[in-house]
């Protein structure tokens, strides 16, 4: 069997890495996940639109995003910045958890950027996928209007799982430069603590989240980081949020957490439990548990 056919979810972080950085993300195997497949399943995203973005990143690098319009929906009046998941290491603008969540989204009237971001395969640490989450949103609220037919006051910037810390960093970032932040925040399943599973900051290195995190941060000192990891830091001054957790995640905890966090500090919070579902359902677009989720997303941003 070669590298490229094994499947990287059995092997130790180091060999994951080696894989991804010398072979690419493996392709997804489900052959229903394209745009013509999700049209013909969800006749309601007939009319979404998508144009590719390139957008002027941090180093010289140029972050991909991708925008989502559907002319004939009812406009919300709201708009909102989408980053995917996908442990820091993998994930893209093709993946369900991007592009079906974008597609359903815009088909209920609410435009969306969804946004890509550099991977941690090696050299690259915290803040750097943070670093092209900035970068597009300030591009998104420099152009809003034209973007979205918004106002910049109007945007709302989300993520899951590892978007879900992305964004939630960005949010902290933002807020202590005393830059102009989200309208809103939707977190899907977030990995908000650098361990996760207890809501905590005390991280086993050598455990699968504990691997993860530590590659994230890339030093212990960043670990503690509340850029890099918000539940570590103030939530004071977060917009209003929605938090979404999953029945049977094992990264429940560190939603919730955050979520309580929230609301303590006098956040306006909406915590959203997603009966039967586990960690990534959004990226599955057959699951019933995925559609749900989604539909909440819209609504609360509607409201």
């Amino acid at each position: 069997m070669s590298d490229t056919e094994v499947d990287f979810r059995t092997l130790p972080l180091s060999e994951v890495l080696r894989l991804f950085r010398e072979h690419g993300e493996p392709a997804d195997p489900r052959t229903d996940i394209d745009t013509a497949s999700l049209k013909r399943r969800f006749p309601r995203l007939a009319d979404v639109e998508t144009t590719d973005l390139r957008i002027d990143g941090p180093r010289g690098r140029l972050v991909p995003g991708r925008l989502y319009r559907d002319a004939s929906a009812e406009a919300s009046g709201r708009a909102l910045v989408w980053v995917h998941g996908g442990a820091f290491i993998g994930g893209h603008l093709d993946m369900p958890e991007s592009h079906w969540v974008a597609m359903e989204l815009a088909a209920r009237g609410v435009p969306v950027l969804a946004v890509d971001y550099v991977k941690c395969l090696g050299e690259v640490h915290f803040p750097e996928p943070s670093d092209d989450v900035l970068a597009a949103w300030r591009h998104a609220i420099a152009n809003a209007e034209e973007l979205f037919g918004v106002p910049a006051s109007a945007v709302a910037l989300g993520g899951a799982s590892a978007g879900g810390n992305l964004t939630a960093g960005a949010t902290a970032r933002l807020r202590d430069a005393a830059e102009p932040g989200p309208a809103g925040l939707v977190l899907v399943y977030p990995v908000v603590h650098p361990n996760g599973p207890d809501a905590s900051s005390e991280v086993d290195p050598d455990s699968p989240h504990g691997s993860l995190a530590s590659n994230f941060a890339g030093s212990p000192a960043v670990l503690a980081d509340p850029h890099a990891f918000a539940a570590l830091g103030p939530s004071e001054g977060f917009p209003p949020t929605l938090v979404v957790v999953c029945e049977h995640d094992g990264l429940r905890p560190s939603g919730e957490a955050f979520a309580r966090q929230l609301e303590e500090a006098g956040v306006a919070i909406e915590l959203r439990l997603e009966p039967g579902a586990d960690h990534g359902h959004i990226n599955e677009p057959a699951d019933p548990t995925a559609l749900p989720t989604v539909e909440a997303i819209a609504e609360w941003i509607a409201r």
